[in-house]
C-alpha cells in the first residue's frame, strides 16, 4: 500500500457509536503508538462531530503510552455548541484506562485583524537538503538490525537543517529548522490537513531540547511526549513544502520546553506549537 494512503486510512476512523470511534496504527515495528498520531487520530474523531467550523486551537496531554497492535477508542464529549465556537474534549481509551486525553475548539470562519511574524530569511532550501530517511540511513548503515525502525520510509517528508547525528551527537544550540510536507497531494480539504499537520508536528519537536545537551534518541535517554499544543493560524495545502522553526527556551526537571513555527514556503504563518517531553537519563 503506498505510504500515503496508509496514513488516510489511519486518518479515517470507523464510527461505532454516537460521539466514539475507533483507530488503528499502522503495522511497523514500535512499541508504542507515535504520538502525532494520537493527535491527528483524536482531532479527526472531534471534526466527526461539528459542522462548518474549522479547528483553530488545540491542546492534549499524553498519559499512557499506546499499544500499535491493538485498537484505540476515541469518546468525544460535545463539551460546547455555540453560535461561533463549539468546544470539544476528546478521550483516547485502550484496556479500559486512558492513554490520552485533548480539548480542541472549532470557529466560524469569519474575517479580522491579520498580522504575523515574519518567516526566518536566508535558509536554506529544501531542495538543497538530503531527505532525512536517506541521512539516516547512510549513517546507520552499519548498525543492527534492531535499529532500522529509523530507515523507514515516512509519509512526511523531512530535511532538517544542522541535524543531530544519531551516533555521534555534539552540542548544538537549542533551535532547528526542518522543512517538511506530505509526500503527496491529498487536496484541500481543512480538516485533513490540519491532520497531517498535527501528525507531522511531534516529529522533530522533543528532539530541540535535546540538541543542547549533545544527545540523540540512541543516546541511552529515555523519552516521550507529555503534552501537545497546537494553533492553526490558516489553512494550506500540507503537500507544498513547510518550514518548521523550533527552540527550546528551557530544559530542567527531566522535562524539555519546546517551540515551533510552521511556515508555508511563502512565507505564511500557518500553525504555532508548542510542547513539554521527558528527557531523562538513564
Amino acid at each position: 500500500m503506498p505510504i500515503m494512503d496508509e496514513l488516510t486510512k489511519v486518518l479515517t476512523l470507523e464510527q461505532i457509536e454516537v460521539n466514539l470511534f475507533r483507530g488503528v496504527s499502522p503495522p511497523e515495528e514500535r512499541q508504542r503508538i507515535f504520538g502525532g498520531q494520537v493527535v491527528a487520530q483524536a482531532l479527526m474523531a472531534a471534526y466527526n462531530t461539528v459542522e462548518d467550523r474549522i479547528c483553530h486551537s488545540l491542546q492534549s496531554y499524553f498519559i499512557r503510552p499506546g499499544d500499535p497492535s491493538i485498537p484505540v477508542l476515541y469518546q468525544v464529549e460535545r463539551s460546547r455548541d455555540g453560535k461561533t465556537f463549539m468546544t470539544r474534549r476528546v478521550i483516547a481509551i485502550q484496556k479500559g484506562e486512558q492513554i490520552f486525553n485533548m480539548a480542541c475548539s472549532f470557529q466560524v470562519v469569519e474575517e479580522g485583524f491579520d498580522h504575523q511574524a515574519t518567516m526566518p530569511a536566508g535558509v536554506t532550501r529544501p531542495e538543497q537538503i538530503q531527505d532525512d530517511v536517506e541521512r539516516v540511513s547512510e549513517e546507520l548503515k552499519d548498525v543492527p538490525d534492531a535499529h532500522k525502525r529509523w530507515l523507514r520510509k515516512r509519509p512526511i517528508e523531512m530535511r532538517p537543517i544542522d541535524p543531530m547525528s544519531l551516533l555521534s551527537p555534539t552540542q548544538k544550540s537549542a533551535e532547528q529548522y526542518v522543512w517538511l510536507r506530505g509526500r503527496e497531494d491529498l487536496g484541500d480539504d481543512v480538516a485533513l490537513n490540519q491532520a497531517l499537520l498535527a501528525y507531522a508536528s511531534d516529529f522533530s519537536l522533543l528532539g530541540t531540547a535535546m540538541r543542547p545537551h549533545g544527545v540523540s534518541w540512541m543516546s541511552g535517554v529515555q523519552t516521550a511526549s507529555l503534552d501537545h499544543i497546537i494553533w492553526f493560524h490558516r489553512p494550506t495545502n500540507f503537500s507544498r513544502w513547510h518550514l518548521y522553526v523550533q527552540d527550546s527556551p528551557s530544559a530542567s526537571g527531566a522535562r524539555g520546553f519546546n517551540r515551533g513555527a510552521i511556515y508555508r514556503e511563502d512565507g505564511v504563518l500557518v500553525v504555532s506549537t508548542a510542547q513539554e517531553g521527558l528527557i531523562r537519563k538513564r
